[in-house]
């Protein structure tokens, strides 16, 4: 088990690939400082710097959740849940920590070979001194690139490389990340939205047979969607609907 000194160990490679996504330029030439905890006047122009890299690197943590999700097949998973219980019309059922947990479970299985070769190849060798810093950033977010590259659409990668690059590139490695990542989080809402269109299709079929029949019986004040909810939930579990959902969503991204 980690213990609590050799998270301060491991805290700068991951301040320093948050930094390194963000502004792959300038990371490598930033030296991240060591982090203390004091309160004392700074007498050398060298000690300001550090409380401002200390500043910008604590700044660049609190969106380091919203960075590594939307860099991950978390969007994908977390917006598809969301149709599935709209469409049933089960409101808050299931909750939204519900939905958020599994899927974070599943973006945790599907990235765990990506996760894997980080910690090989960047992280391992980085605390273990094998390799300098600038060399473990790059190595952490190679797999990353490869990983938005395998389910980025090209349509999606031509508008962001037209708009930020001012000439075609010629392979992979000469686009950015900073034009990669949105060029992927676009791909993802656009797949996620077809497979939500998906899941809507039964369950409206549904509704329109609820009310088409609600209607013939002359019962127009009655909701169609207090009848319809019941028999949207047993088709759901007839065909074993999680186990469909969830298969197509990892398959989705193999």
């Amino acid at each position: 088990m980690m213990s609590r000194f050799s998270f301060f160990r491991t805290s700068p490679i991951l301040f320093g690939f948050f930094l390194y996504l963000m502004f792959p330029d300038t990371a490598g030439a930033v030296a991240l400082p060591n982090i203390t905890f004091g309160i004392d006047d700074a007498q050398e122009p060298q000690q300001i710097s550090n409380a401002l890299q200390v500043l910008f690197v604590l700044t660049v943590f609190s969106v380091a959740p919203a960075i590594l999700l939307m860099t991950t097949c978390f969007t994908r998973i977390v917006i598809v849940l969301s149709f599935i219980r709209q469409a049933m019309g089960t409101q808050n059922m299931p909750p939204n920590q519900v939905i958020l947990g599994l899927s974070l479970f599943l973006s945790f299985f599907i990235m765990s070979p990506t996760l894997n070769r980080i910690n090989q190849e960047a992280l391992q060798p980085y605390l273990n001194e094998q390799i300098s810093q600038p060399v473990a950033l790059e190595k952490a977010l190679e797999p990353m690139r490869e990983f938005m590259f395998s389910q980025v659409r090209e349509e999606e990668l031509i508008l962001l490389t037209d708009i930020t690059m001012t000439s075609d590139p010629a392979m992979k490695e000469e686009i950015p990340t900073m034009t990669l990542i949105p060029a992927f989080m676009l791909s993802e809402l656009k797949r996620a939205f077809q497979m939500g269109f998906m899941i809507y299709i039964p369950f409206l079929v549904i509704d329109m047979i609820v009310a088409s029949v609600l209607m013939s019986m002359g019962m127009m004040m009655l909701p169609p969607v207090i009848i319809s909810m019941p028999f949207k939930l047993l088709l759901f579990v007839l065909v074993d609907g999680w186990n469909l959902v969830v298969g197509s969503l990892i398959k989705s991204f193999g």
